[in-house]
């Protein structure tokens, strides 16, 4: 994934986590994801598994769709 994208797809999962009202430890305990992989995707470094990115997206309630969706 581009560099541009991941930084696309951080502040997506941040903006959704902030309408959730919830924080960072909130969603790493929802979704068994550790705090450590959502604080460097919500950065927009590193790399995340499809199964981390679904578990982050099925508490959001977002769809995996907006990896290559320009809207939220």
């Amino acid at each position: 994934m581009k560099k541009e994208d991941l930084l696309k797809l951080a502040y997506k999962i941040k903006y959704a986590r902030d309408l959730k009202e919830l924080s960072q430890e909130q969603l790493s305990e929802k979704s068994g994801v550790s705090i450590n992989t959502i604080r460097t995707l919500e950065q927009g470094v590193g790399n995340i598994t499809l199964k981390n990115l679904y578990k982050i997206a099925e508490v959001l309630e977002l769809n995996l769709g907006i990896i290559n969706n320009k809207e939220l």
